[in-house]
């Protein structure tokens, strides 16, 4: 496995603002949730829902098969797939995973990446993840293919059965996003 690692540090941890329809002010930090509870959730996940707009500015969701590598989300695409379309155009994205029970949002813009260690990092985190899928790196960046990372700029986190004690939110700089 290659020594290529990855590091995060998270901003304090916050409540999120509701609605005044929601009925709730709860702004009191006991129940927050842990940034480990988040990268957990986002490490073991099979799936991730990716939403993006095209120049024409119709909303598109698809899932993906990505890998967490402490940074943010790394998936790969067909450039002319209507994600890989609507990222070449508009690089805003909302990712999130498939539980609605236990909830992960992140709200940022989606980066190519074409480091070739990063790319190497990816393939070998893939093939464990998704064993038998014989990703190689060089699958990753290519005249069809394209790989993505999702960095967090504003995350959005709870548990459903305890969603007004659990809500949190962290918010990354610009630089990060």
């Amino acid at each position: 496995m290659s020594t290529f690692k990855y590091s995060l540090q998270p901003p304090p941890a916050e409540r999120p603002s509701f609605s005044p329809g929601y009925g709730v002010e709860n702004t009191a930090p006991e129940g927050l949730l842990p940034w480990e509870w988040v990268t957990d959730r986002l490490s073991n996940s099979r799936n991730y829902w990716v939403c993006t707009t095209g120049a024409d500015c119709r909303p598109h969701a698809m899932p993906v098969w990505g890998v967490w590598l402490g940074d943010g989300v790394y998936f790969s695409t067909d450039r002319s797939s209507r994600k890989g379309r609507n990222l070449s155009v508009d690089a805003r994205i909302s990712l999130h995973l498939e539980s609605g029970d236990e909830v992960v949002i992140i709200e940022s813009a989606a980066r190519e990446v074409t480091d070739l260690d990063v790319l190497d990092e990816m393939a070998e985190q893939y093939e464990l993840k998704y064993p038998g899928t014989g990703l190689k790196p060089e699958d990753l960046n290519s005249a069809t293919n394209v790989t993505y990372v999702v960095r967090p700029g504003t995350v959005l986190a709870w548990m459903e059965k305890d969603f007004l004690n659990t809500a949190t939110r962290w918010r990354f700089g610009q630089n990060h996003s």
